[in-house]
């Protein structure tokens, strides 16, 4: 999710597309098994049709639940057969001693012992650890940013920062970060172990370790850290991943945002203006006037403490979680984890930003199964890579190494700490592929394949117009995209024995969102995707037991309707045909679906809830506008973003 603090504002999008398609043929797409139906004639490219048509049958998607119709109202709806459960909300214990949900006491500590605000990546991981478990676990849970307008009465999204009290906007911090909450299963609902030995939250104020390349750099170090090796807090922690030792790696995504000053002041200008940074989020909690480590005059190195990937151990509340500079600072969409042939891990990663990149790290060692401690430092030695992308289908992982082609000491990079501390930069010089807003990153289990999001790009331009790196390219062929698309990536090896570690890949296009309608768009659908199934602006992604794929998307209602969750298939008659699967109350956004090992529960995210008004979709700007008060429904109470649990009734496999 790129925006933190408010839904995103997105311009107008344009009447029509101006790429023609004899421009995707010249860029390669003729070679695209998926784009094979373009070969037909342009009758097919206007017509609304898709390449599933010219590659597979009309038959039937796996996917056997009733799909929803488009509504948009305050409630939420899930498809008939199916039961839900509000399983844990902003403000709800998670501790035996935590206080009760009540906003005129709420403060820092109170937040602290509560489940947190606008949760984003969730994963279930079975108890005990390494067991097939289906009804006992530890739900860990990023919480990406908070709208304090929207948490407190009688303030709005101008005035919130000088009417909210310091106990209120530290209750505001507090409420982001990640939760630790053991759960299971009691007849057909499940419950919170409230006494759960693993229960944890980690917030803004929480102590962490830095290490790996950048650590001890002297561009980390501040008054209250000389060393460069300790920062406090994680921020805009958006999706995630787990290593096969069971740890958390939380992504941090527009880590700027809370700061408070004049960046203008800051050392290194080049690489302010690189890193994205908006003035108009600024001070975003009015947290900067009570933490002066949150102010660039009085800290101007704390900023690079952010915006890297955390490692967190669940199953152990007393570790420093730990933020591993190896794996390069950028917007970390996420850090999605698969293992190599050899042993080595791979983590995929997405900078959720225009005309930014994917990257991966693989590491140096391998990971031992049998030795959970062993794995502790595995993540700081490896290679980083970044991604390009050819016209003839094939890509190449472009190690980010200093001294290694254009990273030389002449161009800025002496050391691995200056390819850590200015990664985009370093990538823009390899000649990386500059892509749509490059978000949901997800290998899957079965065939190897990895599939990636690229939500959208308004301002993609036409090949010969403005700057280069701006223009259309293979993998992202349309200007302007506000619709996005899927690409699937395929490691030597697959779907046999997937090499994540090796560095040339093929590629291939998965599907072109949009209205089949609307010629226009450019959309390219499965040909019977219902008026109900097709989407924009693709975000989460998710495999499910069964290998299908779960889709969830930010941004729709430039669309006309709700951002939602919707699942299909990766192979067969029914690949990339999408069904809507479940729909969130006005104004929310549907994150991080994640299963029991079984596939018979699901969890999912449902963030911030009535951030657009009922009446009109605009942005609303107080609790008093907002479109919904979900899931409580209570005057004075306001919309509280939650964890749901999805089974259904007959105890069969979702989806199926």
């Amino acid at each position: 999710m790129t925006d933190r603090l408010k839904t995103r504002a997105r311009p107008t999008r344009r009447q029509a597309m101006t790429t023609k398609y004899s421009d995707l043929l010249v860029e390669g797409y003729s070679r695209r098994t998926v784009l094979k139906g373009l070969l037909a004639g342009t009758a097919l490219a206007t017509s609304g049709l898709s390449f599933a048509a010219a590659a597979a049958s009309n038959s039937p998607s796996t996917l056997t639940f009733p799909e929803l119709s488009r509504i948009t109202d305050p409630a939420d709806h899930w498809p008939e057969g199916y039961r839900r459960q509000i399983l844990l909300r902003w403000g709800d214990p998670l501790f035996a001693d935590s206080p009760a949900f009540d906003l005129a006491t709420l403060d820092g500590d109170a937040a602290a012992r509560q489940f947190g605000y606008n949760n984003d990546f969730t994963a279930f991981l079975p108890l005990p650890w390494g067991s097939e478990s289906n009804d006992h676990g530890l739900l860990v849970v990023n919480h990406e940013y908070a709208a304090p307008y929207l948490m407190f009465p009688g303030v709005t999204d101008e005035d919130y920062k000088e009417k909210l009290s310091e106990a209120q906007i530290r209750a505001v911090a507090a409420s982001t970060g990640i939760s630790v909450v053991e759960v299971k299963r009691d007849g057909a609902e499940w419950k919170t172990v409230l006494d759960g030995q693993y229960n944890r939250r980690v917030h803004l104020f929480t102590e962490m370790t830095l290490s790996g390349p950048a650590a001890g750099d002297d561009r980390l170090k501040t008054s209250i850290d000389p060393t460069g090796t300790v920062v406090f807090g994680s921020i805009s922690n958006c999706s995630g991943g787990i290593t096969p030792w069971g740890t958390m790696l939380s992504g941090e995504e527009g880590g700027m945002d809370v700061f408070a000053g004049d960046y203008t002041k800051l050392a290194d200008q080049e690489l302010v203006e690189r890193q994205g940074w908006d003035e108009d989020e600024n001070d975003g909690y009015g947290l900067g006037k009570y933490e002066p480590r949150l102010n660039f005059e009085a800290e101007p190195n704390e900023w690079l403490k952010f915006d890297w990937v955390v490692e967190i151990d669940p199953f152990d509340p007393t570790a420093k979680p730990v933020k591993r500079t190896a794996l390069g600072r950028f917007t970390h969409e996420g850090a999605q984890v698969t293992t190599a042939p050899d042993g080595r891990i791979v983590i995929y990663m997405g900078d959720d930003d225009d005309f930014e990149y994917l990257y991966k790290f693989v590491t140096r060692d391998v990971w031992n199964p049998t030795d959970r401690a062993a794995n502790k430092d595995l993540l700081d030695n490896g290679t980083l890579y970044v991604a390009r992308f050819d016209a003839d289908g094939t890509m190449t992982w472009l190690p980010l190494v200093a001294g290694e082609g254009p990273l030389t000491a002449a161009n800025g990079y002496h050391t691995q700490a200056d390819v850590a501390l200015r990664t985009r930069m370093a990538a823009d010089l390899v000649g990386a592929t500059p892509m749509d807003a490059p978000e949901g990153f997800t290998p899957h289990p079965k065939t190897g394949r990895i599939y990636v999001a690229m939500t959208e790009n308004e301002d993609r331009l036409p090949k010969g117009e403005g700057d280069a790196r701006e223009q259309v390219n293979a993998a992202n062929p349309r200007s302007p995209n506000p619709d996005g698309h899927l690409l699937e990536l395929s490691p030597p090896g697959a779907p046999d024995a997937a090499d994540h570690a090796a560095t040339n890949y093929t590629w291939d296009a998965f599907l072109l969102c949009g209205d089949p309608k609307d010629a226009a768009s450019g959309a390219f659908v499965h040909p019977e995707t219902s008026e109900n199934g097709w989407f924009t602006d693709p975000d989460n992604l998710a495999v499910d037991p069964a290998g299908r794929l779960w889709v969830t998307t930010d941004g729709p209602p430039d669309a006309g309707f709700n951002d939602a969750l919707y699942a299909m298939d990766t192979e067969g008659p029914g690949k990339a045909l999408p069904k809507l699967f479940y729909l969130p109350p006005v104004g929310s956004e549907v994150c991080s679906p994640t299963f029991t090992p079984g596939g018979k529960t699901m969890f999912i995210s449902i963030q911030h809830p009535g951030e657009l008004r009922l009446e009109d979709g605009e942005d609303a700007t107080s609790m008093a506008d907002a479109g919904t008060t979900w899931p409580d429904f209570k005057d004075g109470m306001p919309a509280r973003p939650s964890l749901v649990v999805l089974v259904r009734e007959d105890g069969g496999e979702i989806g199926s």
